[in-house]
């Protein structure tokens, strides 16, 4: 018959078309469900939470600052402070913002970046002989988030 494949390949004919017997199963991908540690999500949310405070502390008193009165003083987070200053706090809220999202997301940067920060906020307390509490739980968060770096790609 034409049409018809004979040889090696041995396909044979069903009801739901042509079946390859020397073929291997075809190959999908394996659905990967990568399980968020509590601390991570813990450590992201105060990130966030930082974050979100030092965008809205910045961006009162820019506005205020900028506005003149229209805005009440009364709400503001820091009253003392520069347009520069405040600038800054507005774009350090949005990169913990941002380091915050990609942390909760696992993502392997956010990782190095808090690890790198935390361990030089370490440095900062050890060397100054400032060595209290906050020492201890960064120490517990460096170490924690050491540890869970397997959780991260």
């Amino acid at each position: 018959m034409a049409g018809t494949p004979t040889g090696p390949s041995r396909a044979t004919r069903s009801d739901r078309g042509v079946e390859v017997g020397h073929l291997p199963p075809a190959w999908q991908p394996a659905t990967a469900t990568p399980s968020l540690p509590i601390g991570v999500a813990v450590i992201s949310f105060l990130v966030g939470l930082l974050g979100l405070v030092l965008l809205l502390a910045g961006g009162l008193f820019l506005l205020s600052y900028y506005t003149a009165g229209a805005f009440p003083s009364s709400l503001l987070i820091v009253h003392s402070i520069e347009p520069f200053g405040a600038a800054l706090l507005v774009v350090l809220g949005a990169v913990l913002l941002a380091l915050a999202t990609a942390l909760w997301r696992q993502e392997l940067w956010a990782l190095y970046t808090t690890v790198l920060i935390v361990f030089g906020v370490l440095a900062f307390l050890f060397f100054t002989d400032f060595i209290t509490y906050l020492f201890l739980v960064l120490l517990a968060v460096f170490i924690y988030l050491l540890a869970v770096r397997h959780h991260f790609y």
